[in-house]
Parts: structure tokens; sequence; C-alpha cells
């Protein structure tokens, strides 16, 4: 069994997350722990013995596939082995082929799929008039493996889909996101057959519902319903695809400037799926937070790391932990996982002072709502955090002993059980905020938009 399928095999944790409330501006506002220090550090200690009993059980459940990684013995060997696994898991390289024709928003997509608008320094340049000649390449600016590549137009009146594929380099890609701003035409289902040819994945996109749906509004103002717009724009374009010869095709209706609306986390989801095993969890952080399915599928990803995080900050290049009695582990391993949590779910400083910008709230707002840590993560930061873990950690290190293959992790003392409490206690919390963040910026959202639509 190779180390990513083990790997994707293991602790299919879940956990329920705690309970929200999110009101309305100037309402954000969340659960708060009994101690400001809780509070700061993002450790919830009440939850600590549930959350044991609970990853325990998970680790017993799956001591059979764990087997072949652990016979190693010893954590510094097994720790060894895993740090491959880890590495792989997080450097994969995904490329995504984004295509269309002039005008189509393709390149409006590539910005918005890594979160920037247009006017970022770092997005893809966007027009009326064709912007891309050759097949150009953006990085995903925190995932720098997952590069989104803005493709030439296929608007040529002699366009061939075999040619234009051999000039984009089609092996190049994992899938393709095929864009149009309105009817898909014998062009895009030419294009769409020439990589089902080449055995590559590909969705259709229909951009720009937002502009239908406004222009129907305007002239059938009494008896307009955006349900119904919708259904008719996705029947011509399902209609048009399957005349020319391409069975249930995979359709999504976005807007880029309201990607929370419509299908987009439909898509989200059919990209993760679609992709090889081994990549989905690459694809899966790097994806914006507009969901509360991807933020779910998300969080169980990263939850599936745990163990192997801890494992491996346990076991090579660890060191005493000063402060924490005996508990030794790689503090910069850790204080790479967390600043990972943070990316992902967009509670870094960087992500969260766009969102106030969109939410058009000030920053220290959105601060004062989140659970967790409102400075970035340094070694001080974890040496606290794992401080307050450790101090219910001996116990799971004694359920431990009691699972024959996991036994190698109770061998470095309470450190593996502290380490495994701080950061399973972290993601969850991240977790939550994300959820109490997206729900207010879709409130917020919907809001202006009941607004403006009653003006």
């Amino acid at each position: 069994m190779s180390h990513s399928v083990l790997l994707l095999g293991v602790l299919r944790a879940g956990g329920k997350r705690g309970q929200l409330r999110v009101n309305t501006l100037p309402y954000l506002s969340c659960q708060r722990s009994s101690s400001p220090k809780d509070v700061e550090l993002g450790v919830r200690q009440p939850m600590a013995n549930q959350i044991f009993q609970f990853n325990i059980s998970e680790l017993s459940k799956d001591t059979g596939a764990l087997k072949e990684t652990f016979e190693a013995g010893n954590l510094p060997a097994v720790a060894a082995k895993l740090q491959a696994t880890l590495h792989s898991l997080e450097d994969v390289r995904l490329d995504i082929g984004v295509t269309g024709a002039i005008g189509s928003g393709k390149s409006t997509f590539v910005n918005a799929i890594r979160g920037l608008g247009d006017e970022d320094p770092k997005s893809a340049g966007t027009g009326v008039v064709e912007m891309t000649v050759e097949p150009t390449p953006y990085p995903h600016p925190k995932y720098f493996n997952i590069i989104i590549w803005d493709l030439p137009g296929i608007d040529a009146p002699t366009f061939q889909a075999d040619e234009y594929l051999q000039r984009v380099l089609v092996d190049r890609y994992d899938f393709f996101i095929i864009i149009t701003p309105d009817s898909f035409t014998a062009r895009h289902a030419q294009l769409a057959r020439g990589l089902l040819q080449q055995g590559k994945g590909f969705y259709f996109v229909r951009s720009k519902v937002d502009v239908d749906l406004a222009a129907s509004r305007s002239r059938r103002p009494s008896t307009f319903s955006e349900q119904r717009v919708l259904r008719q724009i996705r029947e011509d374009c399902w209609q048009r695809l399957e005349a020319e010869g391409l069975q249930d095709p995979k359709v999504f209706l976005l807007s880029m400037f309201e990607l929370g609306k419509y299908d987009f986390g439909l898509l989200e989801e059919s990209m993760v799926t679609g992709v090889e095993s081994h990549k989905q969890h690459a694809l899966l952080v790097a994806l914006p937070n507009l969901s509360e399915a991807i933020l779910e599928k998300k969080a169980s990803s990263l939850r599936q790391h745990i163990w192997l995080v801890a494992t491996v900050a346990c076991g090579i290049n660890s060191s005493p932990v000063p402060g924490v009695q005996d508990v030794a582990c790689d503090l910069y391993r850790l204080i790479h996982a967390l600043e990972g949590y943070y990316h992902s779910f967009g509670l870094d400083e960087d992500s969260l002072v766009k969102l106030a910008a969109q939410m058009g709230q000030p920053l220290h707002r959105l601060l004062e709502a989140i659970q967790g840590p409102k400075t970035p993560v340094t070694k001080e930061l974890v040496v606290d955090m794992l401080g307050q873990a450790s101090r219910d950690a001996s116990a799971f290190t004694q359920e431990l002993l009691n699972v024959p293959v996991l036994g190698a992790l109770a061998t470095c003392g309470i450190s593996f059980a502290t380490v495994y409490q701080m950061l399973r206690l972290s993601l969850d919390v991240a977790v939550e905020d994300a959820h109490m963040l997206i729900q207010t910026f879709l409130h917020i959202t919907e809001n202006r938009l009941s607004e403006n639509s009653n003006q």
C-alpha cells in the first residue's frame, strides 16, 4: 500500500463543530471561552478529554491500515517514513487549464479561484480584447504548487481542437475549465470531444449569469423568477451540448463577481472529486472558502493529517519545549501546520483584510469576532498552546499503550498526545471561525442584493 493511499484511508475523523451564533451587522459574534487566555490562543480545555476519547477510538479502527507503516517499531523510523508522505501530499503539483472565448471571463475566473481581484498586482490581465497569446501560468498566491493556466481563446474561425490542444500542451493539465458568457457552440463541444479523446477531465462554466438575471428582472419585474431564469439557462446549455454529441455534460452557472452564489460550491466539490486521490488534499486547501460544504471537506481532510503531522513533529528534529514538562517536538513543523490552517480557512492577516474590505467593515470587527489567534503564529504562541494542551495529555498516552500498532507513539511520553491535542483543538477553532465568517459574509451579500433589487 502506498503512503498516500494509506494516509487517505486513515482517521475518517468527523467531530461535531460547536454551535455558531451569527446575527446581523453590527452583529459579528461568536462563542467565547471562559478564559481570555484560552480565547487568545484558540484552546478550549473543556473539550480535551472528549477529543482524546474520540480519536483514540478512530485510531484503533485503523490499526490494520497503519500496521505496514508502524511495523518499523520505533518513533524515529516511523516519522522518517511518514515525512515523505507529508511532503508529497503538501507539495504535489496541480495544473488547471482555463479556456474560452474572448470576453468569456476566463481571466477573471483565474483570479477568482486564486482569491484575487482583477486589480491585484498578481492577477491575470482582463479585458474585452484577448489578453492571452500563449498559455500563461498563475501560481496560487499561498500554494505555489497549484498553478492556474490562462489559455489562449478559442475564437479563431478556423479553430481545430487537435491543433489547439497540441499548442497548449494538453498533457500538462490535470483538468480544464471551459467558459462561455452566453450559449455554448460547436467550437466548445469540439474542444470537449478533443479532451475526451486525450483522457482529460473538463467542466463547462456558463459565466455572467448575474447579467442575464438583471436583464430579465428589468424586462419582467412583476413576473421575474430567479430560479426560472437559471433553469432556462441551464437547460439551454444542456440542449446545445447534447445536440453536439456530448452526453450528460457537467455545466455550472457562475457569476465571477458573486462567487458565493449559484454553482461555484458545486464546481469546487466536483473538481476535488475529479482529481487523483493524492491531489485532492492540495486542491481542497487552496480553494476559496465560499460554501459550507467545501469548508467541511477541508476540515475533514486536515483532520486526517493531524496524527501524521504530530508523528513527524515528535519524531524528527524534536527538542524539549521550554516550560512544558516532558514534551519534545519540532516547533517549526507545528508553526507551519498552524499557518496552513489559517491560510486555508482565510484567517491569515491578508485574507482578513480583503474580507473586511468586501464586507465593508473595519478589520478590528473581524478580529474581535474570531476565537483563534489574533497575531501571526510564533514560536512563543505555539509553546503557550502546547502548555495548555499538555494538561490532559497523560491519559491519552496511556490509552495509546493499549493499541498494539500505535505503541511506538507512546514511547515519546506525552509529547505525541500533547501535540495531537494542540493541533486538533486549533483546527476545530479555525473551522468554527471560518464557518462564522462565511455565514456572516453570505448574510451581508444577501442583504445587499435584496436592497439593490428593491431600489
